[in-house]
């Protein structure tokens, strides 16, 4: 009988292969091409690794029913292939996974992939299908193009290799969605538990340019919603965040620029966008252009770079050393940044323009303190709090009386206060109109700030500010009563109590209500501005009047 011929080794042969190695072969791509190239690889005596990133192999010959001219059954044909490809020993399935990176010359490659999780332990399952069957949750299939529906515990098909079942998460978690960036919250603290750090950060950048300043400062709604906190407390998230910046940073980690393009280092379109304004909105677009390969240059009215990162919030809050680390970052992508140069005054829109720039981005921020408009806010020893606390981080000389009153209920009132306690003010009370529970303010920073001994009195609201000899010498509120009718920030509307008046004795009065815009823009600018001095944009584009 004639000896059949197949594209296998002999055995003999094939258990001798682990003793004459000639290298390794990674094919990226589990279809059918992909695993006859496996095959053939690993018969010409090849360690063969096999990327895919669906939870099987098996590609888009798995979703036919006949092959074309011959009409024959795809899976009769398929099936053999995938059961040799699982069997040789001598191929390494990597499913759920993409290619990363690759760095280093023919010869000696070295690639790193990333894999996704399958939701299921690939040790204990056996592929019997039973939590298929118990699977409460029906999603749109991804054979038909989503006409049908499948479990959301899954095999792609009957005969899937590997064997293994897999849970489709197609949703975002509450966390992530509740991210104003989308941060991959699941996957950066998966890699932090692994001691990743480096490989955390660098997740956490692909979304954020400003990760160290979001461990410090920003409001983590993602921990408001955090599953966790059903059962006991949240996770957390952001001094997770923190934690991975700050250990990256002692391990010497510089971010990871990308490596293809458009988004390689020194790639060019060879088009400008100017940046109006150096800010965190400001610094994070022009590092994301940066990346996109524009060139960009950043114009900051003040001598600082920062915007309201160094002006705005104390440097006990958010060191500086912090702030100087994330524009560095940015700077070294290739943006240049110039100070000293405003809007208005020194650039215009039509000479930017002029300068070649093909697109600007205005990001001037929210620097004019919103004044109370009662009687008695001239005297003396009424002071903006934005002023106040740009003029204490600037180090310049502020000083405050030994009773100071704070108006506000949000951070800036909350950091206006504990700046005048480190000044010195022997009593510092935040007066609010409503109760703890709708003070817009981080709850754990309103908690620092009463253990630093700052008072605050809910439920009050100022009506006048009284005088003495041109200077501060009290303030006169009324109680206040939340309805239970709600305004447009969803919060219970609060109103006076008649005949609650009372006066609070101060001598300097801190106004931390509020901030809006002084963008520089005039007339001959055609941009067209909103009642309260913003800048009226398309909400899906963003783009002003001005084309």
């Amino acid at each position: 009988m004639a000896e059949r011929k197949t594209n296998s080794l002999p055995r003999n042969l094939a258990d001798t292969r682990q003793q004459m190695p000639v290298g390794a072969v990674l094919v990226c791509g589990g279809g059918i091409a992909g695993i006859q190239a496996a095959l053939d690889l690993s018969s010409g005596g090849f360690r063969v690794y096999l990327a895919d990133s669906a939870p099987s192999i098996g590609g888009a010959m798995a979703k036919l029913d006949k092959t074309f001219p011959t009409g024959d059954c795809a899976t009769c044909i398929l099936s053999p292939k995938l059961v040799e490809c699982a069997r040789d020993i001598n191929i390494g399935l990597h499913t759920l996974t993409e290619v990363e990176s690759v760095e280093g010359q023919a010869g000696r490659f070295k690639v790193t992939l990333r894999r996704r999780p399958r939701y299921v332990s690939e040790r204990e399952c056996n592929g019997c299908g039973d939590c298929i069957t118990a699977c409460p949750i029906e999603i749109s299939g991804y054979l038909d193009c989503g006409l049908g529906r499948h479990k959301a515990v899954d095999k792609p098909y009957a005969q899937a290799v590997p064997n293994l079942v897999a849970i489709d998460k197609p949703g975002e978690q509450p966390c992530r969605a509740a991210c104003p960036l989308g941060q991959h919250t699941k996957a950066y603290i998966a890699l932090i538990a692994r001691g990743k750090y480096r490989e955390a950060v660098d997740l956490i950048r692909q979304t954020n340019p400003l990760p160290s300043i979001c461990g410090y400062v920003c409001h983590h709604p993602c921990e408001s919603v955090c599953e966790r906190g059903r059962f006991d407390d949240p996770i957390a998230i952001r001094a997770l965040k923190r934690f991975a910046v700050e250990k990256a940073a002692e391990m010497g980690y510089q971010p990871e620029l990308p490596r293809t393009e458009p988004f390689a280092p020194g790639f060019s379109r060879g088009e400008r966008v100017a940046v109006v304004g150096a800010g965190p909105a400001g610094l994070a677009a022009a590092d994301r252009l940066a990346r996109l390969g524009y060139g960009v240059t950043v114009f900051e009215a003040t001598d600082v770079v920062g915007g309201m990162l160094r002006l705005g919030i104390p440097d006990f809050r958010l060191p500086r050393d912090v702030v100087d680390r994330e524009v560095e970052a940015i700077r070294a992508v290739g943006v240049e940044i110039r100070t000293g140069v405003r809007l208005g005054k020194d650039i215009t829109i039509d000479g930017l323009f002029g300068d070649a720039f093909r697109a600007i981005f205005v990001a001037v921020g929210a620097y004019k303190g919103t004044r109370l408009g009662c009687r008695g806010e001239d005297l003396e020893g009424v002071l903006v709090g934005l002023d106040f606390i740009q003029w204490y981080n600037l180090g310049q000389p502020v000083e405050v009386g030994s009773r100071v009153a704070v108006i506000g209920g949000g951070n800036a009132a909350v950091d206006v206060a504990r700046v005048a306690k480190r000044l010195g003010a022997n009593e510092v009370t935040i007066v609010y109109r409503r109760t703890r529970h709708e003070m817009p303010a981080d709850q754990i920073e309103v908690a620092e700030a009463v253990h630093e001994g700052v008072r605050i009195e809910f439920l009050s609201q100022p009506t006048q500010i009284i005088g003495q000899n041109g200077r501060v010498a009290g303030m006169e509120c009324v109680r206040m009563a939340l309805t239970d009718e709600r305004d447009s920030s969803g919060r219970r509307r609060p109103v006076p109590i008649e005949g609650s008046q009372y006066v609070l004795p101060c001598d300097t009065v801190l106004v931390a209500i509020g901030q809006s815009p002084n963008t520089g823009l005039s007339a001959a600018d055609s941009i067209r501005l909103s009642p309260w001095g913003s800048i009226e944009v398309d909400p899906d584009t963003l783009q002003t009047s001005r084309e």
